[in-house]
């Protein structure tokens, strides 16, 4: 019997206040998702060494990349806009070295809302920092009153989000103010919403299994069919077929 895939999982950071200690919190859909399709999770705290984090790295098949507040502008060397609610900085500061290890290995890696927006601009792409100001055409793309928002979903053919999704309406849960502008090189966008927004990428080259959603495929919102991103994650790792391509 073929071993299951240990896949690294990141979490939220919340420093101490006087009247709580400091602690990691994760939502429980990333590693039950990950359960259902066959993986073992392995939550990784915010360690501070780079050999700390190679140590994981190594006894690891993959990575997803949980969501989050917004990856601070002034980190990349711009303003930060009123709109910006950072992430911790040492949660901050750990994603973004451990993306830049997880890159170097062309270690697997699913990136979800902020974890794909961190996947795209560590690779060299770029991001809308606010979508009302910077696209104020979009659509919605945030509703403070509806935590189950959702918008349509245009996918772009011959993509791994094609075949998950295949031919007519596809609507996803949004809950986003930042964006992917400019897609880095080595990527290139597999679904959009109909303002155009980057919903989804995928990497282009044949070494390295890295993929993104703005959405969250493993949220309650989520469809049946959002959780067979996470199964052909999974099965790219593995070698496998997905099921449903087993029986279809």
């Amino acid at each position: 019997m073929r071993a299951k895939p240990r896949i690294g999982l990141n979490a939220d950071y919340r420093p101490a206040t006087k009247d709580a200690p400091a602690y990691t919190f994760l939502a429980a859909g990333y590693y039950n998702a990950l359960i259902h399709c066959g993986a073992i999770p392995v939550v990784v705290p915010p360690l501070v060494d780079d050999a700390d984090i190679e140590n994981v790295l190594d006894v690891l098949e993959g990575f997803v990349l949980v969501g989050g507040a917004d990856l601070d502008p002034q980190n990349d060397g711009f303003m930060r806009p009123p709109s910006v609610r950072p992430l911790d900085g040492r949660r901050e500061k750990f994603d973004r070295r451990l993306m830049e290890l997880i890159a170097k290995r062309r270690m697997p890696v699913f990136g979800i809302g902020v974890g794909m927006q961190l996947l795209n601009l560590s690779q060299g792409g770029n991001l809308h920092y606010h979508i009302p100001e910077d696209l104020p055409k979009a659509l919605p793309h945030k509703d403070p009153l509806d935590p189950g928002h959702r918008h349509a979903l245009e996918v772009v053919p011959g993509t791994l989000m094609e075949r998950i999704y295949g031919d007519g309406e596809i609507r996803v849960n949004s809950c986003h103010h930042m964006a992917i502008d400019e897609v880095a090189p080595g990527f290139h966008v597999s679904a959009r919403s109909p303002d155009g927004v980057i919903e989804a990428i995928e990497s282009t080259t044949d070494d390295w299994i890295a993929i993104g959603t703005q959405f969250h495929p493993e949220s309650d919102t989520a469809s049946a069919l959002d959780m067979r991103i996470f199964e052909e994650f999974i099965c790219a790792i593995t070698g496998e077929q997905p099921v449903a391509k087993l029986v279809a």
